[in-house]
């Protein structure tokens, strides 16, 4: 979208969404040289944001008291293994394996975080506690299949289509194509 456009429509709603606004500094920031039009857009925005005919939306800031619990539970168990032996694990991984089997608990206030804090000490302690260890325990088990291996969005996709071809020959060395 151009810069044009979201100032035409923060003009007509009377709000600059957090995307808009996002949008607008995308294009500000990769653009080497704005035109004189997006010069003039820009300060129409500004303008109406000065006088309030357009009112920026503010970010809304959500708190998953889960993640805190998680990752409280995981340094803790991680720091006690890693001291103890010469097992290196990635907290990352351990903590995102737990997260995705545990509920969120979101706030958007302090004083909601306190109660979600609270629930989750008092009602599932134990259970974050049983998916770290889970996610610990796959982590150490894991294999250290292919180390040099690279996740394919690191590639291009050129190099991809060239890596599947390059499979597909050394799997399917017996196929033969039937007319």
């Amino acid at each position: 979208m151009s810069i044009e456009k979201i100032v035409e429509q923060a003009l007509q709603d009377g709000y600059l969404t957090p995307a808009m606004e996002a949008e607008v500094g995308r294009i500000c920031d990769t653009a080497s040289e704005l035109s004189i039009e997006e010069y003039m857009a820009l300060d129409r925005l500004m303008g109406a944001l000065l006088t309030g005919e357009v009112v920026a939306v503010p970010r809304k800031q959500f708190i998953n008291v889960m993640e805190e619990m998680v990752l409280t539970e995981a340094i803790a168990r991680v720091a006690e293994i890693e001291a103890t032996s010469d097992c290196t694990l990635d907290l990352g991984d351990i903590a995102a394996y737990a997260l995705n089997r545990l509920p969120p608990m979101y706030a958007t206030t302090e004083e909601g975080a306190d109660y979600q804090r609270s629930r989750a000490r008092e009602d599932l302690q134990p259970l974050i506690a049983e998916q770290v260890a889970e996610a610990i325990a796959r982590s150490i088990n894991r294999p250290d299949f292919y180390p040099e291996r690279q996740a394919l969005g690191k590639s291009a996709s050129d190099e991809v289509l060239g890596q599947v071809s390059t499979l597909l020959k050394a799997y399917a060395h017996k196929f033969e194509a039937h007319a």
